[in-house]
């Protein structure tokens, strides 16, 4: 897939103010400092699509970015922000919650994760959670420049294994790079296939 325009189209607080189209989404997720903008702009081909920020949490809205006139990219806030009061993550979970269940054109997550660390517990509760929900999702391993080839497979076998606790047919996987552009062309055509089964 060839992307040949991408616009920022709405920010919604909640499920209710999501925009009405028949568009197919993809909703791209992971923890607080994982490289979610970056990642969305390397994908997109534009620089300051997304907006990076040296400090996690930044992403406190669902921003809806619509992709070759044809489908919607979706950047959904970060989970596990240290800093954010219960308060605020009882509100992520509420809102961000409710769009992943019971948004009707979301066609797939994408769960980033840090290839550089060991599996993380608040990673695992989340992906167990799309799967007890019934989530359609699929795992993105990100920063693969930035960690040793046998590390990062150390840590995503660790993962996978781990999931396996939990579900039964295990997720697709990527390997991204958001400054190599590692993963591009691979994440791309998978959005590709999945709109021409839509």
């Amino acid at each position: 897939m060839q992307i040949q325009s991408a616009t920022f189209e709405l920010s919604s607080p909640d499920l209710e103010g999501c925009p009405e189209s028949a568009l197919r989404e993809f909703a791209f997720i992971g923890r607080s400092n994982v490289g979610k903008s970056s990642l969305i702009n390397m994908l997109t081909g534009k620089k300051d699509l997304a907006v990076v920020s040296s400090k996690p949490g930044r992403t406190r809205l669902i921003n809806f970015f619509t992709i070759n006139r044809n489908w919607s990219l979706v950047d959904l806030p970060g989970y596990g922000y240290a800093k954010a009061s219960g308060q605020e993550r009882n509100k992520w979970h509420e809102f961000v919650s409710d769009y992943l269940v019971n948004r009707e054109n979301l066609s797939c997550v994408f769960v980033l994760i840090d290839t550089r660390l060991k599996p993380q517990r608040i990673d695992l509760l989340f992906t167990e959670w799309l799967v007890g929900c019934g989530v359609p999702f699929v795992l993105v391993f990100t920063k693969a420049d930035k960690t040793k080839n046998s590390t990062m497979k150390i840590n995503m076998e660790a993962f996978m294994s781990a999931m396996e606790e939990f579900c039964e047919g295990l997720p697709r996987c990527f390997t991204c790079s958001s400054k190599t552009s590692l993963g591009r062309k691979e994440l791309l055509d998978f959005v590709g296939q999945a709109l021409a089964m839509s």
